[in-house]
């Protein structure tokens, strides 16, 4: 590895010095570094820093991204590189940070591990998505599609079909469709599985759902999904990762895997099991 652009969290002053340390490390280690405009300046203070930059509508080729924030630090990320297929390392700067690699205090060490290949590429679904009647301009998700109600506290009815054939509708605050990463994120918090994040699935989770017959629901991540949703509102929300996008109502949703991956960076001794028990607190006797 060699070319390294950096994303970073600008909310976090806290722990600025810090990352500058880890930047002189980096180029001690004979990397060439690249930091996003916007962060450089928020490092350095408006003052003249050494450093290169770029900005995010022109993102140049890299052997690696790193995102130094947490969760959606490391989705902002994937949402500017992954389609040219670079991998992502994440160091938390944040709290959760449950897709992130290591901490910051351990970052050092991180890229060593990094630089000597201790360390693996896991690829991870993404989702896409498109509106018959809006134009969306990024529809790319790594944890999750939601449709939600907009300036109402009507329920939505969301007529879904799976794979081109009838499934339900779905009658209440929204519907999520998840992928394996981000079923431990909003898909978790209204009930949904947990699943290994490599697995070729996606989930189906009704938000405050009016029947007690809706329930969660995995099917197979090669499944185009559509939503035609209807409410007493004009519009409803699309969220995709967090970035809001308002469709008519009316309109129709098409849900897919994406056409590429996000590669996520891992360190060889993490793995699916620790990572819950240490970030999630999985089975932990409070007693």
């Amino acid at each position: 590895m060699k070319q390294l652009l950096i994303f970073g969290n600008r909310y976090q002053q806290d722990d600025a010095s810090t990352v500058l340390s880890l930047l002189a490390h980096l180029r001690e280690r004979g990397l060439e570094v690249a930091v996003e405009h916007e962060y450089l300046n928020f490092l350095y203070q408006g003052k003249d820093a050494d450093v290169a930059s770029f900005q995010t509508d022109h993102v140049p080729p890299a052997d690696m991204a790193l995102s130094l924030g947490g969760d959606g630090t490391f989705l902002t990320t994937v949402m500017w590189v992954a389609r040219q297929g670079m991998p992502i390392l994440g160091i938390n700067v944040g709290h959760l940070g449950y897709l992130t690699a290591g901490r910051l205090a351990d970052g050092n060490e991180l890229i060593d591990d990094v630089l000597a290949g201790n360390y693996r590429i896991e690829e991870r679904t993404m989702l896409e998505v498109s509106c018959d009647a809006a134009h969306i301009e990024h529809p790319w998700a790594l944890n999750e599609i939601a449709v939600l109600r907009h300036d109402t506290s009507s329920m939505l009815d969301m007529e879904t079909r799976l794979r081109s054939h009838e499934l339900t509708t779905y009658r209440g605050d929204g519907l999520i469709v998840s992928t394996p990463t981000g079923s431990t994120a909003y898909n978790l918090s209204v009930g949904g599985p947990i699943l290994e994040p490599t697995t070729s699935c996606l989930v189906l989770s009704p938000i405050s759902p009016h029947s007690l017959t809706m329930r969660p629901l995995v099917v197979r991540d090669d499944s185009e999904i559509t939503i035609r949703t209807h409410s007493r509102a004009t519009h409803y929300e699309v969220s995709i990762d967090g970035e809001v996008t308002l469709c008519p109502t009316g309109s129709t949703l098409t849900v897919a895997r994406a056409p590429y991956c996000a590669r996520v960076v891992q360190r060889q001794g993490n793995n699916f099991a620790s990572t819950l028990r240490q970030k999630l607190l999985w089975g932990t006797d409070r007693r």
